[in-house]
């Protein structure tokens, strides 16, 4: 005879009662509990607003005007500034200066910048805290004042640095530095490599400080050297953080403006115009653009149209980064 089974005991909670669901805040709540935060950041997206989206978008308006911001403007022309633009010959100059300042400084300034973190990373240097502030220093240093000092030494001793080239034979004549349409492009972009060496380096730096140590350790034991190192470990860790730095670069190169405007202001004979010392001078005239009336509509379609090749270029540069990551993580 089969013993009769017992009733099973009932759970004190329904299952449905016990499986709770998470609570989801609302957007609303979200922000009242971050509440502090955005009241911190609150100044800054007000200034942002007032001086930089406020414009712009307030100048796309001004790019159908004749006007050369005095009143109210009043001609009307359409996109008769635009095709000026596309036709201005003194406007592709200074596009054509601006690549080559970005083409030349980027590469060099970023093997210089690897190089220097590979050393300033190593901890067996000493004092390699004072070595990060010395070639920090002129990045945190305004570029126009840099432009007055190099300016000033270039005008004052100049005459010696001419009697040293030409004790050495490099030249046979006196070069006027910043006078001259040969030499004067150089000199900006030589000073421009120094000044903003110091971001890339700390960037380098930062991404150089992620490659864990015991990678390299590793690789010393199977009898790598400091090249491979370098080459297997190093590049390929600094691959990721390498695109973005290139992309920064490349951005800060092409949007030039504070030593061109200091040092030369764009002569001579439109030697060293680049992009936004040309739509300087189109908006405001100046010393070195006499001949120039101020129209800031065919200003701000100047800076719209270049605008609209820098949004280009970045959305290829965007392309570029999503094909590298989709090839490394086929690859892994």
């Amino acid at each position: 005879m089969q013993a009769p089974t017992l009733p099973s005991k009932p759970s004190g909670k329904p299952a449905a009662s016990r499986q709770r669901t998470p609570f989801k805040r609302t957007i609303w709540q979200e922000i009242m509990a971050s509440g502090w935060s955005y009241l911190y950041i609150a100044p800054m997206v007000i200034l942002i607003l007032a001086f930089t989206i406020y414009p712009t978008i307030a100048s796309l308006g001004y790019t159908f005007y004749q006007w050369n911001g005095i009143g109210d403007p009043s001609d009307f022309v359409g996109f008769d500034n635009f095709t000026r633009v596309m036709h201005d010959s003194i406007f592709w100059g200074a596009f054509l200066h601006t690549l080559i300042y970005t083409v030349v400084l980027v590469p060099i300034q970023l093997a210089l910048a690897l190089v220097l973190a590979l050393a300033l990373n190593n901890p067996k240097l000493k004092f390699s805290t004072f070595y990060r502030s010395v070639y920090f220093i002129p990045a945190v240093t305004s570029a126009a004042v840099i432009g007055i000092v190099v300016q000033l030494i270039v005008s004052n001793f100049g005459d010696g640095i001419n009697k040293v080239l030409m004790a050495l034979h490099l030249t046979h004549d006196q070069i006027d530095f910043l006078g001259d349409p040969r030499f004067a492009l150089g000199i900006i972009i030589l000073v421009g490599i120094w000044n903003t060496l110091g971001y890339n380096l700390v960037y380098f730096l930062a991404g150089l400080q992620t490659i864990p140590a015991e990678m390299y350790e590793a690789a010393t034991i199977d009898g790598a050297n400091s090249f491979g190192r370098f080459a297997y470990i190093t590049v390929p860790m600094l691959r990721a953080v390498g695109l973005i730095i290139l992309i920064l670069a490349i951005l800060g190169s092409l949007q030039i403006f504070d030593l061109v405007m200091v040092m030369t202001d764009g002569g001579p004979f439109n030697a060293t115009e680049v992009v936004n010392t040309y739509i300087f001078h189109q908006a405001f005239g100046g010393s070195a653009r006499a001949g120039v009336q101020p129209n800031i509509g065919f200003a701000s379609a100047a800076s719209f149209f270049y605008g609209l090749i820098l949004m280009v270029f970045s959305a290829f540069q965007l392309l570029i980064v999503r094909s590298v990551r989709q090839q490394r993580e086929l690859v892994s």
